[in-house]
């Protein structure tokens, strides 16, 4: 009788444990058919995430008590067009090739290249170890009406100077403000470049974020710095966007050295809600001072309508017109000074 107790005294605890965490599998399933044209080749294909990135994840906490939790989150990107995982580019390690196990091939593995990391979180706000999107990026997304995914995605973010942590960043160390602090916040991030020492901390990369959001309103700066031996690569960015209910305005500028060349540009855009739907457009250009002055415009426009909570289908077009650049849509090819059109058809469904 005693051992009964005992047992179910245990099997009590360990329930009570258990329910104080969780463990979360998500993911996104995004299918496109992109279609470019342009002045030198055309190509249509079947790819993904041209509405939200394809991929698959899981996610958990536990109540640690006194306020405190701790939780994981991986994350890995798809290719569901082909059944492949993404690869993990995006690396301030310069060796980037080498974060990818080699592999035959056609064969990329899944990995969690979106995502990899382990936080602690409290009333002091939350520390986050591991592979994570940089500060800086987050203005580049959240003030662009196509969320840098597909054809529309803003030329801010496709021509970009800001080498290879533009979006994520390894071996990173975050910092996040606590939300309590009357619609301002902040996120610092350092991530280590793990290169042989040379003095100049080569790979390392900073980077911030200070925001503020109150009702109709949201405004961001952002700043990234990633240290190299051939010159360093910094970006600066701000945005803002602002709810009108019938239809939410933003905006975006950037700026990007790389060495001794310096790129700028901006973003104006649009998103409005319509019946089940919503309407999506943007223009944004960027230009650098590279021989030549390399600039291109583009203008965006999209729609997708909502079938339900989880399940949507879209439609975008696009269109670059360069001068002395040679950007081109959905893997067609332009020669410099020339235009490219691309179209984004797809469905995409959550879970």
């Amino acid at each position: 009788m005693k051992k009964t107790l005992l047992a179910m005294a245990v099997l009590a605890a360990s329930g009570a444990a258990f329910a104080q965490s969780s463990v979360t599998l998500f993911g996104v399933v995004d299918a496109t058919l992109a279609i470019g044209n342009g002045s030198v080749s055309n190509k249509t294909q079947l790819t993904n995430s041209g509405l939200n990135s394809s991929r698959l994840g899981f996610r958990g906490t536990e109540d640690l008590g006194g306020g405190m939790s701790g939780s994981f989150w991986l994350e890995a990107g798809l290719n569901n067009d082909n059944g492949q995982g993404a690869a993990v580019g995006n690396n301030n390690n310069q060796a980037i090739a080498s974060d990818v196990a080699a592999v035959r091939a056609g064969t990329q593995g899944l990995t969690f290249n979106r995502r990899s990391t382990v936080s602690l979180a409290g009333g002091f706000g939350e520390i986050r170890l591991g592979r994570d999107y940089t500060p800086h990026f987050w203005n580049q997304t959240m003030y662009d009406p196509f969320g840098t995914n597909g054809v529309g995605t803003t030329q801010t973010l496709n021509s970009s100077l800001g080498g290879p942590t533009t979006v994520r960043a390894s071996n990173s160390i975050g910092y996040f403000l606590p939300g309590n602090l009357g619609g301002f916040g902040g996120q610092l991030q350092y991530a280590l470049g793990e290169n042989a020492s040379t003095g100049t901390k080569d790979g390392n990369v900073v980077s911030l974020r200070v925001t503020y959001g109150a009702g109709p309103i949201s405004a961001a700066l952002g700043y990234g710095k990633t240290k190299y031996v051939a010159g360093d690569a910094t970006t600066t960015n701000v945005g803002a966007s602002y709810n009108l209910g019938v239809a939410t305005v933003m905006g975006l500028y950037d700026q990007d050295k790389n060495g001794a060349v310096t790129g700028k540009g901006f973003l104006i855009g649009a998103t409005a809600p319509v019946g089940a739907g919503e309407v999506r457009a943007a223009y944004s250009t960027y230009k650098t001072d590279a021989a030549g002055s390399p600039k291109t415009n583009k203008f965006a426009l999209g729609y997708v309508h909502n079938l339900s909570k989880r399940t949507a289908a879209y439609a975008t077009l696009a269109r670059v017109t360069n001068t002395g650049a040679s950007q081109a849509l959905n893997g067609a090819a332009t020669a410099a000074g020339g235009s490219s059109t691309g179209y984004d058809f797809g469905i995409r469904h959550s879970f």
